[in-house]
C-alpha cells in the first residue's frame, strides 16, 4: 500500500533501517490507523498556521469574497440585519425652557427635572446611543454649548455628542421628546469637536413688557402703556455703551476687580421695535457676545431699565467698569432666550474642505421661528400676564442704593452671593471662559 499525505513525509525524514521496516510494517492494521493519525495532526498544524487555509464562512462561501470587517473602535450596533457606525454630530435644539431647571443633567439627581433629562431619554428610546451612556454621559462625548437656566428656553442651542446613525434619526428621536423640546437640525463634524470649546460668540435675546421702560413716576404695571421713538432711541444709546471690552465684575456675583476673566466682549447689544401681543406691548432685546458669566445679561439689562426709569444717572454705567463695588440690579430670567451660537473659526477652517459642512442653519430658521411662535413667545407673555414678574420686580428697584459705598455693597453682595448659588446661573455659562 503506497504511502501518503503527512505519514509519507514522516517516513522520509525517518532513518533507512526504519524505512525498510516500516515498508512491511506498513501494511499492517496498525500500522495504517498509525500513520492516519500523523498525517492527520500535520495537515491541522499546517492549517492553523496558514489563516489564508482557514475554511471560509457561510458569507464568503455565498458571496464568493470576504465580509466587510468594521473596526472595533467605531462601536457599531446592530438594527436586526442592518450595522449603523458610530459618529460626532451636532444637534440644533430648541426648547421651552418653563418647568425645567435649566439645561444641564444633574446624574442621579430626580429631584429637579433638566432638559438634558429628557433629551437623554429620547436618544436612548430611539436607539441612538447605548443604556449606560444615560448614567455617564462623558461615554458619547457629550458637551452643551451653553448652559441656560431654570425657565430659559432657547432657539438655537447646539450639543455635541457620538451617536449611532441610526435610518431617520430626527424623526426618531423626536418621537420621543415631548412637543416643547425639538431637534431641528443635525450636522457631522470633526471627532474631536467641541460644541462649549469652538464656539466663538452667543447671541441671547431678552423679551419683555415695554412698560419697563417708562419712567417711575408711572404706575409699574400700566399695561396701556407704548414705546415711542424718542424712548426707543434713549434704551438704545444706553445699550450701546455697553460694546467692546469692558470689567463685568459688578455684573456677577463670581468675579473680583482685579480678575482678568470679568473682562467681556460684547459684540452688538440694542432693542428691537415693538410689538403688541394679547394686549401687551412687548420688545426684544438682542445681545451678542464671546462668552458670558452668571447673571451677567440681566445685570445689563437691570441697569439699563434702573436708568430709564430714573432710579440711577446715565453715569453709573461708566462707574460700574472700575473697580469700585456698584449695586447692579438683576432683572427677571423669564424672557431670556438663547437665540443662536456662532461657530466663526470652525467654519472658515472645515466647513468649505469637502468633507463637514459649515455649522449654519439657514434651511432650519424657518423651523426655529416657528417653534418659538408655538412655543416659547406664548409662554413668556402668558406667565408675565400670570405672574407679574417683570413689575413685581420693577417694584423693587426703589430699594436699591445707587450711590452705596463698596463696605456695605459687600456685606449685601455677600448674602446675594448664597442665594445665586442655589438659584444657578441666568441663562448663560457659568463661565464661558
Amino acid at each position: 500500500m503506497p504511502v501518503f499525505g503527512a505519514g509519507s513525509r514522516l517516513l522520509r525524514l525517518a532513518p533507512e533501517p526504519l524505512q525498510r521496516a516500516a515498508g512491511g510494517w506498513w501494511t499492517s492494521g496498525v500500522g495504517r490507523n498509525l500513520f492516519q493519525c500523523l498525517s492527520m495532526a500535520e495537515d491541522l498544524r499546517i492549517t492553523a498556521s496558514s489563516p489564508s487555509k482557514m475554511p471560509k464562512n457561510r458569507e464568503e462561501e455565498e458571496n464568493g469574497h470576504e465580509p466587510k470587517r468594521f473596526k472595533a473602535s467605531e462601536e457599531n450596533a446592530e438594527d436586526g440585519t442592518k450595522r449603523f457606525p458610530k459618529r460626532k454630530i451636532v444637534l440644533l435644539m430648541a426648547y421651552s425652557g418653563k418647568g425645567y431647571h435649566g439645561m444641564q443633567r444633574n446624574v442621579g439627581n430626580t429631584q429637579f427635572k433638566t432638559i438634558e433629562d429628557d433629551l437623554v431619554s429620547a436618544l436612548i428610546r430611539s436607539g441612538c446611543i447605548p443604556e449606560n451612556h444615560g448614567e455617564d454621559m462623558k461615554k458619547m462625548s457629550f458637551q452643551r454649548c451653553a448652559r441656560t437656566d431654570k425657565g430659559v428656553s432657547a432657539a438655537g442651542q447646539i450639543v455635541s455628542l457620538k451617536v449611532w446613525l441610526i435610518e431617520d434619526i430626527l424623526r426618531k428621536i423626536n418621537e420621543n421628546l415631548p412637543p416643547h423640546i425639538r431637534i431641528l437640525g443635525l450636522k457631522r463634524v470633526t471627532g474631536g469637536f467641541n460644541s462649549k470649546n469652538k464656539c466663538d460668540a452667543r447671541t441671547y435675546s431678552y423679551m419683555l413688557p415695554t412698560f419697563a421702560f417708562a419712567h417711575k413716576d408711572r404706575d409699574p404695571q400700566d399695561s396701556t402703556y407704548h414705546l415711542n421713538a424718542e424712548t426707543l432711541a434713549a434704551v438704545n444709546s444706553l445699550l450701546a455703551c455697553y460694546r467692546g471690552t469692558h470689567n463685568f465684575h459688578n455684573f456677577t456675583s463670581q468675579k473680583g476687580p482685579k480678575d482678568p476673566s470679568a473682562r467681556r466682549y460684547i459684540m452688538e447689544m440694542y432693542c428691537e421695535a415693538p410689538f403688541v401681543r394679547e394686549g401687551l406691548e412687548f420688545a426684544v432685546i438682542k445681545v451678542k457676545g464671546q462668552s458670558f458669566m452668571m447673571h451677567q445679561i440681566r445685570k445689563m439689562i437691570g441697569l439699563v431699565v434702573a436708568i430709564m426709569k430714573g432710579y440711577a444717572s446715565e453715569s453709573i454705567l461708566e462707574r460700574s467698569w472700575g473697580e469700585e463695588k456698584v449695586d447692579v440690579p438683576k432683572a427677571p430670567g423669564l424672557g431670556l432666550v438663547l437665540e443662536r451660537v456662532h461657530f466663526e473659526m470652525y467654519n472658515k477652517r472645515f466647513g468649505h474642505d469637502g468633507l463637514h459642512e459649515a455649522l449654519e442653519w439657514q434651511e432650519e430658521e424657518e423651523k426655529v421661528a416657528a417653534f418659538k411662535e408655538q412655543h416659547i413667545y406664548p409662554t413668556i407673555i402668558r406667565t408675565e400676564k400670570e405672574e407679574r414678574s417683570m413689575a413685581t420686580w420693577l417694584e423693587t428697584l426703589s430699594n436699591h442704593d445707587f450711590n452705596s459705598t463698596a463696605s456695605k455693597l459687600q456685606g449685601d453682595n455677600n448674602a446675594a452671593s448664597k442665594n445665586d448659588q442655589a438659584e444657578g446661573s441666568d441663562g448663560c455659562d457659568a463661565d464661558s471662559d
